[in-house]
């Protein structure tokens, strides 16, 4: 046995041909080795994950006060004749693959919606519970996206900073506060849910492999049924297995094969279903293969950058304008970055570097598909689309943040770093709370989108159709021309801007058609039908049918309606609406059978439910005619034209105290019956 003596002068007693450990070195190492038994014990996991998610609730909570936007809103929730229906029927045809939602089958994802609505429906009141049940799926994603990253690296505090960043990054807010965004906190439920299997499955002996490895495709089933960009499943799996260094045996390919043929099956469903509605291409320009290439490499780089600064955030980013019929040239230096990251990511791979390769490679599968290299919509960037991607970058992070308390590392840095990543993800938690707030409504969303991106026609379109709709709810005249000036201006704006895109024309013809202009109002819905948008077109011909139907022309007016029906046979408004016209033209009894229709299409449209119960007063029918009228009042219990009518069915009911105080109630609201309107 040799010995040294060391610089204290203390004999250490050293194995041949080995060299003993430092004591300071030594008294490291022991410290690590007690700080990693903490976090290993049951209670301290409990109370890391309590932490993550109470500090993600209370930043987030906000959104909590949010009502319904104009985007996307109401094709899912509000005018979504799907999550009406929670029977054994109902929940099959949200399954079915014959109803795809705005281009997307995600039935996982409108199940949601539907188990919501049963208790909520659509009271302004209990908004919260569709808010809040996005806000909890977020945070169980998080707490996932926690216990992926300790289970892959063993590393808690790896863990932790990743999932810090993943809970309060601004760029997901889009994703929480947005309720037509909930299928990517649903599907990211599930994909992280399906990793952490993979890893265990990876990692299991033969007995427990095939229950792990069935956990997987379960998992990603699910994923896929809340939103079809979990195809990319498969390829991240392979990124495990790199990380796991598993060896390229026939076992490695052969549990990829069935991951692969679903999603090939998931994937073309989705591309057909966009084709069907219209989503793939872009809103206003076209671009070539190259300048998709540069377009791409914009996106990625945007991303990159917006994962460390999530700075000027928009709801909807778009394309660039063309410059003399080309692509402004500095979009192509985005290209030459691209490589150049490229280049450094494959030296990192040579190097050996896995952290780098694992995290970098994680993003970059993940957001490739949602790159627009196939153009879906008219925006070139999401804030949703990073999701999931940006956990490859914060992987890194919290891997770099850990490095500091390993064995070889600096903890008094250590610290620093750690108190430096606190204090940015507060800030960035204070970004999200801020970003909560801009989603609160259509008008703040909006308004937010102008000041940011003033150059985009959809904004100002949106903007001014809420205006719009407030006009008309509105019974005062100061209040009437604020909103009707405030419409016209931003319609025409968004015309300017756009002059081939149709929403603004429509929206522009209902605001002069609520007026009286209709000389005015046909020419902007003519000028829609003229553009060809095959999602448009029926809203334009319900505007031309109705200045038909009030301006005496029964034949066009029938025309029209037939035209708007006939290319989009789902329309309540359509048909309840062809309900007034058959009334008009006297044919009572098939009027109330459409106005039964648009009842069935969408129960929520107050409307259908007051003319039905005119129609049905008239007949004398007058119980059937008090419950149309009693659930119209639940609908829109402002509306004092309501409150007036259901006064006048009292009154033919011999009940004339409740008829002065419905009528009462209808002048205090506002209402002022016309002259033909039947009295008391």
């Amino acid at each position: 046995m040799a010995k040294k003596n060391n610089k204290q002068g203390n004999v250490v007693n050293s194995p041949a041909g080995k060299h003993s450990q430092p004591p300071q070195k030594l008294k490291e190492m022991q410290v690590n080795s007690a700080g990693n038994n903490i976090f290993q014990r049951p209670y301290v996991q409990l109370l890391i994950m309590a932490g993550l998610a109470i500090i993600t609730w209370l930043f987030l909570k906000v959104c909590l006060n949010n009502q319904l936007t104009n985007w996307d809103d109401p094709g899912y929730i509000k005018d979504n004749a799907l999550i009406k229906d929670v029977t054994t029927d109902g929940i099959k045809n949200i399954f079915s693959l014959s109803n795809p939602i705005m281009g997307n089958y995600h039935p996982l994802t409108i199940l949601t919606y539907a188990i919501e609505y049963s208790y909520a429906q659509l009271r302004p009141e209990y908004f919260y519970i569709y808010h809040r049940d996005s806000l909890l799926f977020h945070i169980a994603v998080t707490l996932l996206v926690y216990w992926f990253v300790k289970v892959l690296t063993r590393r808690d505090i790896a863990a932790i900073v990743a999932a810090l960043l993943f809970g309060l990054h601004p760029m997901h807010v889009e994703s929480i506060a947005w309720l037509a965004g909930r299928k990517d906190v649903v599907y990211g439920l599930f994909f992280m849910a399906a990793l952490i299997a993979y890893v265990y499955y990876v990692r299991a002996k033969d007995g427990k492999k095939r229950l792990w490895y069935a956990c997987v495709i379960i998992l990603f089933v699910c994923s896929l049924l809340a939103k079809p960009v979990a195809v990319i499943l498969p390829v991240v799996l392979l990124l495990v297995d790199y990380f796991e260094k598993r060896k390229p045996d026939a076992l490695l390919f052969a549990d990829k094969i069935l991951p692969y043929v679903i999603a090939i099956i998931f994937g073309l469903k989705s591309i057909h279903d966009q084709k069907l509605f219209g989503a793939l291409g872009t809103q206003n320009e076209h671009y070539n293969f190259f300048e998709r290439i540069a377009l791409g490499s914009y996106a990625l780089i945007t991303y990159t950058w917006k994962a460390i600064l999530p700075w000027n955030l928009s709801c909807f980013y778009p394309y660039p304008t063309k410059v003399n019929g080309a692509l402004p040239s500095e979009y192509y230096l985005y290209v030459l970055t691209v490589l150049v990251l490229l280049a450094l990511l494959v030296w990192a791979f040579l190097r050996k570097k896995k952290i780098i390769v694992f995290g970098a490679m994680f993003f970059l599968v993940n957001i490739a598909l949602l790159l627009q290299f196939i153009p879906v919509g008219g925006a070139i960037l999401a804030d949703r689309y990073t999701y999931i991607p940006y956990l490859g970058l914060f992987f890194i992070a919290g891997w770099a943040v850990s490095e500091f308390f390993e064995p070889a590392g600096n903890k008094k840095i250590g610290y620093a770093v750690v108190g430096i990543a606190g204090i940015y993800s507060l800030y960035l938690g204070y970004l999200s709370n801020e970003r909560c707030q801009v989603w609160y409504d259509t008008a703040s969303l909006w308004r937010d989108e102008i000041e940011q991106q003033p150059t985009t026609p959809n904004a100002y379109n949106n903007l001014g159709f809420e205006y719009f709709n407030r006009f008309n709810e509105s019974v005062n005249m100061e209040d009437r021309k604020r909103y009707y000036d405030s419409a016209y201006l931003l319609l025409n704006k968004s015309i300017s801007l756009q002059k081939d895109f149709a929403n603004p024309y429509i929206s522009l013809g209902e605001l002069e058609r609520s007026t009286g202009q209709f000389p005015e109002a046909k020419k902007n819905y003519y000028k829609a039908i003229s553009l060809h948008d095959k999602t448009e077109t029926p809203n334009a011909y319900l505007g031309l049918a109705i200045i038909y139907a009030i301006s005496n022309k029964w034949d066009s007016s029938d025309i029209c309606f037939r035209l708007a029906l006939k290319d989009k046979p789902y329309f309540p408004e359509a048909v309840g609406n062809y309900g007034n016209f058959l009334d008009m033209t006297g044919r009572t009894d098939e009027a109330i059978k459409e106005y039964g229709v648009a009842i069935a299409q969408n129960p929520d449209m107050y409307a259908p439910h007051l003319n039905r119960a005119r129609a049905l007063m008239r007949q004398k029918k007058l119980d059937e005619a008090l419950s149309d009228f009693n659930r119209a009042l639940e609908l829109n219990p402002q509306m004092g034209e309501i409150y007036y009518f259901r006064g006048m069915c009292y009154a033919a009911k011999g009940n004339n105290a409740q008829a002065q105080q419905d009528v009462q109630k209808s002048k205090a609201l506002g209402y002022n019956p016309p002259a033909n309107a039947p009295k008391l």
